[in-house]
């Protein structure tokens, strides 16, 4: 099977409209920095910093940047696994962040989570059956051994892995099997919406495509919401209907993703763009090679936080906090410069 990245014609379904899935608003996660005898708190690490956006029932977000921009942090505050320091998070209509321990419990059979390193997240003392069971046994949708082998086995067969594996263990099976076994666990309460932690960036690339087109087929299968966070832009191509990008905690664009990789706004976008590779050999594509160093996150520049690496950097962005400006319909990004100012991708024929 051919690597995502060859495959430039991909047909996705259209997602559900109506009202969003899920509503992210100003989202922040501060973690402080303690120093000293007595760890006094000396400072914050800003990982998330006011992020928003909307998912609709059926349809895929992916979220992009570079490593440390805050991707998989504001996964794992959806679903309250880090505690948000600010902001809101509504899941059908319900306040994520208000939520007590019972109602919190209840929303989780309707958020799971597909972790990124297939053999650091399944517990090697389990078998499959407890792996992909565990939350039927917690939620007490199953009244015995024999109906959750029963369940666990049908879950199996959705995840085209053997029924017959239900009684072996982690060990043995490969990564990409074991990948499988973990979407099966999310897959076992009937989940609405699923964050996708990197779930394919530990993979070989023949084995990413089978299991992006297994999540392709689930999600139009099932009616899924999916948060696809990725670093590589080839694949979030492939399976996402929207993409919103990161840098230094803060989303500075958000487009359908054909509009963004054909018509990038924000500099940081264009330069992630250019950076991936061109399957035709007869287009060449120009880098945008961006200078100097990520800020930290404990003590982010001001204005822009992007114009210490901006190839367009002009003097207001040095000082002025850039507003959002509308570039269409659904396509919004965060910059001084105007729509007909923004950079291309740089690519040509």
């Amino acid at each position: 099977m051919s690597a995502p990245a060859a495959a430039p014609a991909v047909t996705r379904s259209e997602p559900v409209p109506g009202a969003p899935l899920l509503e992210v608003r100003d989202l922040r996660k501060h973690f402080p920095v303690r120093k000293g005898l007595l760890s006094r708190v000396v400072g914050q690490v800003k990982a998330v910093d006011g992020v928003s956006f909307d998912v609709r029932e059926g349809e895929t977000l992916g979220l992009v940047g570079e490593s440390g921009c805050g991707k998989t942090t504001v996964g794992r505050s959806l679903l309250r696994l880090v505690e948000p320091t600010s902001g809101t998070v509504r899941f059908g209509g319900v306040d994520v962040r208000a939520a007590d321990g019972r109602q919190l419990r209840l929303l989780r059979r309707h958020m799971q989570i597909i972790f990124q390193d297939p053999y650091a997240s399944l517990n090697p003392r389990m078998s499959v059956a407890d792996i992909v069971g565990e939350g039927l046994r917690v939620h007490r949708l199953v009244s015995g051994r024999r109906e959750l082998q029963d369940r666990v086995r049908d879950l199996l067969a959705k995840v085209r892995l053997d029924p017959a594996y239900v009684n072996r263990y982690p060990h043995e099976f490969s990564g990409g099997q074991r990948q499988r076994i973990g979407i099966a666990r999310a897959l076992s309460l009937s989940p609405r919406f699923i964050v996708c932690d990197e779930a394919v960036s530990a993979l070989d690339v023949s084995i990413q495509a089978q299991v992006l087109n297994l999540l392709m087929d689930l999600r139009d299968e099932l009616s899924l919401a999916f948060l696809f966070v990725a670093h590589d832009l080839s694949v979030v191509r492939h399976i996402s209907h929207r993409v919103a990008v990161m840098y230094l905690g803060r989303i500075v664009e958000t487009a359908d993703t054909e509009d963004l990789f054909s018509a990038p706004k924000h500099p940081y976008t264009a330069a992630l763009l250019s950076a991936v590779p061109v399957a035709d050999p007869a287009r060449r594509r120009t880098r945008i090679l961006l200078g100097g160093d990520v800020p930290s996150p404990s003590n982010p520049p001001p204005g822009c936080a992007f114009h210490t690496r901006c190839p367009a950097v002009m003097a207001r962005c040095r000082s002025e906090a850039p507003p959002t400006r509308q570039a269409g319909p659904g396509h919004s990004y965060v910059c001084h410069l105007e729509p007909h100012e923004a950079p291309g991708t740089g690519a040509r024929s």
